[in-house]
């Protein structure tokens, strides 16, 4: 199926490049090279042995026993290449992280500074990192030597060159943050200042690549085509741009990210506001011809200081130009490409390279015509990009690692590849499978939300599926993406061409719908979407067989060849099931009696040609043999999916901490993940790592052929324990820690409510509902606000906070689509209260160690979206003292072995007694804080919960809130509203952040300073601008901020006379201007943005805003788009107004929290 290894070895011009061809497919002429081997995977018969033929002189294959391995070990010590002579002289490194994880830059950057890290440590050079994301592996001593959470600002990241003399500096493995503040620093003499070298790709060549006038130049050097476009800085250059490339054109912002800030304008209208939008985010933006339609490809390449440059994979959307390669679905190697075409744009990716002087890893885009030779260059990015770690995952070869070698001077010839062992890191991987990308939206979550597609990207996750034929490979996808979808299918539409048409994040939907339900032809699909035919007679192959089997309808008709050939295509047991009217049980069972069990294959980059030894593996029914043996009774870590919003890299901590505690307590791992951008499918963190769906077919699969000794559910986020009781009963699997059937007593809003009464511990007043009379007399009998919620949720989906009898019958409607299995539940919604996270671990019922945390914002705001902070200031030791006591209550009622989490509502006795403790919700699973905790307390809560889990060195029980600490924490969100245009800027029960940072302080005003300026492109309003200040005419915390921050010297501004008035009464000497504030005009507003200078925004509204010419709405909406500091929420405004008074101005020296982790902490957790 892919080039076979002698070849691809002896002539590197050939391509490692798989094509799957099915010969139901309509035929396409190929330019195509008569060396091409074909492997046929569905034959009209479909024989279980497949056929290879080959276009050799020799037919019958030699089996790989008798062939010789390229041993690189005795290649290099032969002497050949007199490599590592010109190592680069560094004994310290600082590599600077991409901080919280954010629509556009997300796990990804975790995974490839983690690579970076992992080779300094090989190389014996000391890593200093900077990084405030505190959920990742990356941030652990097991990478980095120092680690400071801290603002990625040009700045922060002076104050810790100043503190630890570095001698080199790693700027292309933290995305474009790491990216642009190097820039930055380079052009202000930084690093020439310190005498700081930076390792691998030049600043010089990261500017070129970024600077679109001197991208286009340098390109236009070696006579590369390039979209046409002119860089301006204004709206009336961009007019004029347009009518010179002419109309429709698209506009793009240079130093962006995910194309941040670019978009498509078919007239000079749509122009002007797209580029006044552009323009505030960046201050250069292109006007460019838009080629959409075109098809759209990648090349990952990698180059040493030698000029040595290979091409290690390429990638093809399914979707065409015009939706950004983050939110297209993506598959590996490209299938729709002649051999020409491919060899052309691959010559073009070296030569691009080579011209541009990139050392290290480099990603080229293309845009190739669809009926002809015709492409042009996208863009190069000159560093890790998203596309990078897919790529590494999908071909075995670890770029991120290999670049970070570079970079230290290595050349690749001498480089083994780490993952083969095998071969060195000087050729082009060859695959014998194919991978499709597909990505995770959760637009759903916002009110208000553009739902479309295009240039800019939405997307907050994505997954990889590996298979042998496309089908297999799109479906396993399909049902990665979310465990709702049972593969391919189809969705309700109210205007199915419209979406055909203008792609929206249900695209794929949309195919689905035309092809299943409303008997679409692949051309009318095809004019329509532009997707290429190619792949859409491949979805119509789906489609016939599941007709086929619809027509079969019944389990008992189903024979063994269908059955295999449905499994070929990808087909679940629950997808098969639906389809016979029968139920996944009985599928399976059936599915098992005929023999028919998956295969389990490698992916080891040679294409299968010679012996590999690698532990990453997937299954496939398109193949007759597994590449490895049973032996090894592993114990098996569940991972936590796609990253989507509510479960994100903390999980993979986590996961990845598990599997490393098992480990060090001897026991073999096997990691289940289908996630590319994690440290946990990376491919030496667990014994065998299986890139697998997380359902129930497919782990008990797994859990059947590797005979594993147990399941580990309880360290991956809320999939795992969906399917834990599911595993133990039906599977019979040995699920570790706490039974499934306790883990259901608390998912069960019933059930967890009976069992907190009957221990004692109170919670507030609650009902299950079955009516609306119910809920209607329910709330009126405890009075509103009520907050309607399901069970079993993750990041309070469907949750709502409900205010009046007419809101009721609005919502309730909506929740009751949640979860038809699970009845909805209405709760007493307590306002104005504080609340608290309890994070534990316990073992047999018996508390081992526990963490307690405060939300500074009132509860009501959901945990994930809160700040946190730890050890909690606000909390005397009396309540500390009763949390832990629930805590123990707890453990002991569900008899807990393993992590789990309790929120809990403190809320004042009117009568002025003790304050009143409420248990809100129970997770017996570990939750988004463990990392926090762990890192804070300087106690890994997951190796101990892993200890417990398999009764191994249990430590004893040790209270850790009761040490006294001089220092503290506080973890705040990452929000992603720019990207997600129109959304309402508002905290409320639902979770809407992407991502989270921590920094340390001795005090809260001190961490807090620096976390707020650890948010992305957070941008401290300097004294003598403008702050403008909104929101409820009543709000006392807006008196509060102004008397904090009065004295700086700030202009203060409001757009109605009443918070004129509310200042201008009780803060005194406030002096407010009331300004100009159109709300329909965007353009007119950001003169007014101007015009006054306003660098920060005070919005504290009591309720999100009903219509989008809300004044409040209007003005925390625009604060998003101009880039400009929003403040919404009233405790954290104030805090902040605190620290702006207390810190402000800024005084001489690095300021006391630039301090290393471990001196926080006072040891090396």
């Amino acid at each position: 199926m892919a080039l076979c290894g002698r070849l691809a070895r002896r002539a590197t011009a050939f391509p490692g490049q798989c094509r799957l061809s099915a010969p139901s497919v309509a035929a396409r002429s190929f330019a195509s090279r008569v060396s091409r081997p074909l492997l046929s995977i569905q034959s009209k018969h479909d024989s279980p042995v497949h056929r290879q033929l080959r276009a050799f002189s020799k037919v019958h294959a030699t089996f790989n026993q008798t062939q010789e391995a390229p041993n690189a070990k005795a290649y290099l010590d032969s002497g050949v290449i007199a490599g590592a002579r010109d190592l680069v002289d560094v004994k310290k490194v600082l590599v600077i992280g991409s901080g919280g994880l954010s629509i556009g830059q997300a796990g990804e950057f975790d995974y490839s500074g983690s690579q970076a890290l992992k080779a300094l440590k090989e190389a014996g050079v000391h890593s200093v990192l900077i990084n405030p994301n505190i959920a990742t592996i990356q941030t652990s001593h097991v990478l980095a030597d120092e680690i400071y959470y801290l603002p990625v600002t040009p700045e922060y990241v002076e104050y810790v060159i100043q503190k630890e003399k570095p001698d080199g500096i790693f700027l292309s493995f933290g995305g474009q943050t790491a990216l642009n503040l190097g820039v930055n620093m380079n052009k202000a003499g930084i690093f020439e200042k310190y005498g700081v070298k930076v390792l691998g790709t030049s600043v010089k060549t990261l500017e070129t690549s970024e600077d679109r006038d001197l991208f286009a130049r340098a390109l236009d050097e070696i006579n590369i085509p390039i979209a046409k476009s002119i860089a301006v800085s204004s709206i009336d250059e961009a007019l004029d741009a347009a009518e010179k490339v002419g109309y429709p054109i698209i506009v793009r912002a240079a130093y962006a990210l995910g194309g941040l800030g670019s978009g498509f304008a078919n007239n000079a209208e749509e122009l002007r506001n797209l580029s006044a939008r552009s323009l505030s985010l960046s201050p250069q933006i292109l006007v460019e011809k838009s080629l959409k339609g075109w098809k759209e490809a990648e090349y990952e390449v990698v180059r040493d200081a030698s000029d040595n440059c290979i091409t290690v994979c390429n990638m093809e959307n399914f979707d065409p130009l015009g939706v950004h390669t983050g939110d297209s679905i993506v598959v590996s190697p490209s299938q729709t490409f002649s051999d020409e075409e491919y060899h052309m744009l691959r010559s073009a990716s070296i030569k691009i390279v080579r011209h541009l002087g990139v050392v290290g890893e480099c990603n080229v885009q293309y845009c190739l015509q669809p009926d002809g030779l015709d492409y042009r260059v996208i863009e190069v990015n000159a560093r890790l990009s998203r596309s990078s770690a897919l790529a590494s995952k999908a071909t075995g070869y670890p770029l991120a690692y290999t670049a970070a070698k570079i970079g230290l001077g290595h050349t690749l010839p001498e480089l083994p590849n780490a993952v083969t062992r095998t071969t060195t890191a000087n050729f082009e991987p060859s695959l014998d499978y194919i991978v499709t990308k597909m990505p995770r939206w959760d637009l759903s979550k916002f009110q208000n939300v553009k739902r479309d597609i295009g240039s800019s990207m939405k997307s907050v996750g994505e997954v990889m599926a590996i298979g042998r034929t496309f089908e297999e490979s799109f479906q396993k996808a399909c049902r990665q993406v979310d465990p709702k979808f049972l593969g391919f299918q189809g969705d309700k539409f109210e205007d199915l061409d419209d979406t055909l048409k203008n792609p929206t994040d249900r695209r794929w939907l949309a195919v689905g719908q035309a092809l299943f339900h409303e008997n679409y032809s692949v051309d009318k699909v095809h004019d329509l979407t532009k997707i290429d035919k190619w792949f859409l007679y491949k979805l119509q192959n789906i489609v016939d067989m599941t007709r086929e089997l619809e027509d079969i309808g019944s389990l008992f008709g189903l024979k063994k060849e269908i059955l295999i050939k449905a499994k070929k295509m990808g087909f679940s047991d629950t997808q098969i099931a639906k389809a016979v009217n029968s139920t996944e049980n009985e599928v399976r069972a059936r599915r098992k009696s005929f023999g028919i069990r998956p295969w389990v294959k490698k992916i080891d980059t040679l294409a299968a040609e010679f012996p590999a030894d690698t532990n990453y593996l997937y299954t496939t029914y398109n193949a007759s043999s597994h590449d490895v043996t049973f032996d090894d009774h592993g114990t098996m870590v569940l991972g936590s999916g796609v990253y989507r919003i509510g479960s994100s890299v903390e999980f993979d901590w986590c996961a990845v901490n598990a599997t490393m505690s098992l480990n060090k307590l001897g026991k073999k791992t096997v990691m289940v993940n289908y996630n590319p951008e994690t440290y946990s499918t990376d491919f030496d963190v667990a014994d065998r790592l299986y890139f697998e769906e997380l359902s129930y077919e497919r782990v008990m699969d797994i859990y059947e052929l590797e005979s594993a000794s147990g399941v580990v559910v309880s360290v991956g986020g809320q999939l795992p324990q969906n399917i834990a009781l599911k595993l133990q009963e039906d599977g019979k699997a040995k699920v570790l820690g706490t039974d499934p059937h306790d883990i259901d007593k608390a998912e069960d809003r019933h059930k967890f409510s009976s069992i907190l009464d009957s221990i004692g511990v109170d919670q507030p007043a609650w009902k299950e509902l079955t009516s609306y009379e119910e809920a209607q007399k329910f709330a009126n009998s405890v009075g509103y606000p009520v907050l309607v919620r399901p069970s079993y949720v993750l990041s309070g989906a469907a949750m709502t906070v409900i205010r009046s009898e007419n809101d009721l019958k609005e919502k309730l409607t909506a929740a009751a689509d949640v979860s038809p299995d699970h009845p909805v539940v209405i709760t007493q919604f307590i306002e104005g209260a504080q609340e608290i996270d309890c994070d534990g671990v316990a073992s047999n019922g018996n508390l081992l160690v526990h963490a307690v945390s405060e939300h500074i914002e009132n509860a009501g705001v959901h945990s994930g979206d809160a700040t946190l902070v730890l050890p909690p200031v606000h909390l005397d030791a009396s309540i500390k003292d009763r949390v832990k006591v629930i805590a123990e209550k707890v453990a002991k009622a569900w008899n807990i072995t393993g992590p789990f989490n309790m929120q809990i509502i403190k809320q004042e006795d009117p009568e002025g007694g003790e304050p009143r403790l409420k248990v809100i919700e129970c997770n017996l699973r570990a939750s988004r804080s463990f990392p926090f905790v762990s890192k804070v307390l300087g106690t890994n809560f997951i190796d101990v919960a892993t200890k417990a889990l398999v009764g191994r060195e249990v430590p004893e029980p040790v209270d850790l809130m009761a040490i006294e600490r001089d220092y503290l924490a506080t973890k705040v969100p990452q929000f992603s509203w720019t990207r997600l245009a129109g959304a309402d800027p508002f905290l409320g029960v639902e979770m809407s952040s992407t991502g989270e940072m921590a920094c340390f302080g001795k005090d809260l005003i001190e961490a807090y300073w620096a976390s707020v300026q650890s948010t992305m492109n957070f941008r401290l309003p300097q004294p003598g601008e403008g702050l403008l200040f909104g929101g409820e005419s009543t709000s006392e915390a807006l008196v509060q901020i102004a008397k904090y921050i009065h004295p700086l010297g700030y202009k203060f501004y409001a757009a109605n006379n009443d918070i004129k008035q509310l200042l201008e009464s009780k803060a005194e000497g406030v002096t407010v201007e009331v300004i100009e504030f159109p709300v329909e005009d965007k353009r007119a507003l950001r003169d007014v943005f101007k015009k006054y200078d306003i660098r920060g925004v005070f919005n504290l509204a009591k309720f999100r805003a009903s219509s989008l010419i809300d004044e409040d709405y209007v003005m925390r909406r625009n604060a998003v788009d101009f880039g400009v500091p929003l403040f919404m929420e009233p405790k954290t405004a104030v805090l902040f107004a605190q620290c702006m008074s207390e810190k402000l101005p800024k005084e001489e020296g690095i300021p006391s929290e630039v301090r290393s982790w471990s001196e926080f902490v006072g040891s090396r957790p």
